[in-house]
């Protein structure tokens, strides 16, 4: 999308391929292109309430959507999120059911041209997804278009350049058909690619010994988690710093066993958790001062994602966080994808250095209402 406010979104034109990263085409062949003038905005805005099947890549009933051209009679109002011209980077992306794919549509849907990066391994199943349209349910917006990912990108944020990775990761099978694929080579494609980018979001994290407890992880599973989850925001941040905009804003994804003991999440992801919110304190100010860049944390509620199953017992998770949160429901992924949204907007201005918390609630709770001694 042009830095310049347009008259139109042209939200399914592709861009030809200009580096060895993937250009993703929309499934469709047309161009749908939604009237919006200089005056209008992306308005948040709540329709009629719908109930829905379980799945926690479905719509919320607060979404994001285009106003209609100034000259049309516009019924709903709020304040407006209105990302136009911005263009956004999100960093581990791989399927249509995690918080990195609802951001990304929360995004796309207040007007940001869209970047990911995706797990090496995985990138072949997700482009080939999405080609086939697989996720076209899942990319629709408010607006009935698909969201368009203008480029899709290689991306292990576990390495920082080429000289980082180990011989055996390099000859791995998984990897060979990528290349430019570390944390400074994409950073590089993008410049190369589209020069700016005005959004970084960090949605990756992983534990090798995730089932283990703390007690019984090892020093390599430890610093692997943290490795992972949580110095890769860091290396992000580095990296793509001289091609953020001033005025941007960056967002992780964070968890409340950052500060709270919960029991079964364990291998050293409790601690790259709580070190990831620290370093979203330090990072805010010295990138605040730098650039004007805002940095924020979002710490999510469970979610049954493909990702959170290797924790072994996220259904647990959600059923307690639906029996003990102050709002008895579930929570759905496009919540955490709208408050992306707000994060990154001007309406933001003045929030940085901050952890939202996104979980119906139940960060405030400290006695579990379905605990069976409270029966006796």
């Amino acid at each position: 999308m042009a830095a310049s406010t347009a008259t139109s979104l042209n939200l399914l034109a592709a861009r030809p391929c200009r580096s060895s990263s993937r250009t993703m085409f929309s499934s469709s062949a047309t161009k749908v292109k939604v009237g919006l003038s200089s005056s209008s905005c992306i308005s948040v805005f709540k329709p009629l309430h719908y109930s829905f099947p379980s799945s926690p890549s479905k719509a919320s009933n607060v979404i994001i959507r285009a106003m209609s051209d100034r000259n049309e009679k516009v019924v709903d109002s709020g304040l407006c999120i209105d990302l136009r011209g911005k263009r956004a980077f999100i960093a581990g992306v791989a399927d249509d059911n995690g918080y990195g794919w609802a951001i990304s549509k929360a995004l796309a849907a207040a007007g940001a041209e869209i970047l990911v990066g995706t797990w090496v391994p995985a990138l072949n199943i997700f482009e080939t997804s999405l080609r086939r349209g697989k996720f076209d349910q899942s990319r629709r917006l408010p607006n009935g278009s698909l969201m368009e990912i203008a480029k899709v990108y290689p991306l292990d944020a576990v390495y920082d350049s080429l000289e980082d990775v180990p011989a055996d990761v390099r000859a791995n099978k998984r990897y060979s058909g990528s290349s430019n694929w570390t944390v400074k080579e994409v950073a590089e494609s993008v410049k190369n690619d589209f020069g700016s980018i005005d959004i970084l979001v960090h949605s990756l994290a992983n534990g090798p010994e995730v089932t283990k407890p703390l007690l019984e992880t090892s020093r390599n599973g430890y610093l692997a988690a943290i490795s992972a989850s949580s110095y890769s925001f860091i290396s992000l941040v580095q990296h793509f710093l001289p091609i953020m905009n001033p005025g941007g804003a960056t967002i992780s994804l964070t968890y409340i066993a950052s500060e709270k003991s919960i029991p079964g999440y364990g291998g050293g992801m409790s601690s790259a958790k709580a070190a990831l919110e620290s370093d979203t304190r330090v990072l805010a100010f010295e990138v605040g001062r730098k650039k004007k860049i805002r940095v924020n944390a979002i710490s999510a509620g469970p979610l049954g994602s493909r990702a959170a199953k290797a924790i072994g017992f996220i259904e647990k998770m959600i059923e307690y966080s639906h029996a003990n949160a102050p709002l008895q429901k579930e929570l759905l992924a496009d919540e955490v994808g709208n408050t992306a949204a707000f994060l990154v907007s001007p309406l933001a201005s003045a929030v940085t250095g901050s952890v939202i918390y996104v979980d119906n609630g139940l960060n405030t709770v400290g006695l579990a209402t379905d605990s069976p001694s409270l029966s006796t």
